[in-house]
């Protein structure tokens, strides 16, 4: 079904409140920005397809690359889910980054050095140093039990990392975590629980001040938002806004917030007040997108049709150029 009908928005100005990491990002603070959308409803254009299944975009300012996963169908009796990390160079080159990776979701660490993953392979979030690829563990388990599939994740100024834990990529592997989703939050190597009463939460990311935590959640058809304390922690959840089929997010200067539906291969931007400000078309199942390019304005969406079996998926990433710089994560 269609989300939830939004007023008509009047585009108004926002303030960037805070600075972006050094050397990293266009935000500029005390910019005061105007509506990111060139019309209400803006297409994608293809950069490229021919891949399994995209996911976990994500812009590395050093190299002026995109990294992005490319999932491929199950094998083994576990029917776990190999990945790799592809890296795109504009404007049409790709090639292999780090094979075996077992990604989904991907953030940058925010000194910039390494890849923070969602990997399902080991049911765990790690990290990756880009200049050996040597890989690390940010989270291993919860109180001794295995997540199901960590899915997506985000990065606080402090280092906090905060993540989805849905049960997609879990495959046929045992069910540790008693049939919850939940939502996760690991600061300095201590995992604590954000929520576990979301059925399949998604895409997740803060919000440009890091004091307000968005997530999607695939299965309820809503978008929610919880405050964020100094030390990282969280307040009371309350609803968002009403999406069918989240799936990742991403977040501008502005504090516009891009949710991902799979279901309808739109990103749909709402205002930091929750006003639906328009859509962006991406093929047919879109995953994720992330900003990037010189300027940080170039949306990246991985979008497709997924694989019936045999690696016969056809994802493709997309871009599209908007008013609004995107937020550095």
């Amino acid at each position: 079904m269609s989300p939830t009908p939004t007023p008509t928005p009047t585009p108004t100005g926002t303030t960037s409140p805070v600075p972006p990491r050094p050397g990293v990002g266009p935000c500029v603070p005390g910019t005061t920005y105007g509506n990111p959308l060139p019309s209400p409803t803006v297409t994608a254009a293809k950069i490229r397809d021919g891949f399994n299944f995209l996911e976990g975009p994500v812009w590395d300012a050093t190299t002026q690359t995109l990294l992005v996963s490319n999932m491929y169908d199950g094998t083994g009796p576990q029917g776990v889910q190999p990945a790799d990390i592809l890296r795109y160079t504009a404007p049409n080159t790709f090639d292999m980054f780090i094979a075996g990776a077992g990604s989904n979701g991907l953030a940058l660490s925010r000194d910039g050095g390494s890849i923070l993953a969602a990997t399902h392979d080991q049911r765990s979030v790690s990290s990756v140093r880009l200049p050996d690829k040597v890989r690390g563990v940010v989270a291993a388990n919860y109180q001794g039990k295995a997540f199901n599939s960590p899915n997506d994740l985000t990065v606080g100024a402090d280092g906090t990392v905060y993540f989805t834990d849905p049960n997609f990529q879990r495959a046929n592997r045992p069910d540790q975590m008693s049939g919850r989703t939940s939502v996760f939050r690991v600061k300095n190597g201590v995992v604590s629980l954000i929520d576990d009463t979301i059925s399949q939460p998604n895409g997740i990311v803060l919000s440009p001040d890091g004091r307000t935590l968005y997530v999607g959640g695939n299965g309820t058809g809503k978008v929610y938002k919880w405050p964020v304390n100094a030390d990282g922690s969280t307040g009371a959840r309350s609803d968002f806004a009403s999406l069918n089929g989240s799936d990742g997010a991403t977040i501008d200067c502005a504090g516009n917030l891009y949710q991902v539906s799979y279901n309808d291969g739109k990103v749909h931007v709402f205002s930091p007040a929750g006003v639906e400000l328009g859509t962006i078309s991406a093929g047919t199942n879109s995953t994720n997108a992330a900003f990037g390019g010189p300027d940080g304005r170039t949306l990246f969406i991985t979008s497709g049709t997924a694989s019936r079996g045999g690696n016969t998926g056809n994802f493709g990433l997309y871009s599209v150029r908007l008013n609004v710089p995107g937020w550095p994560y």
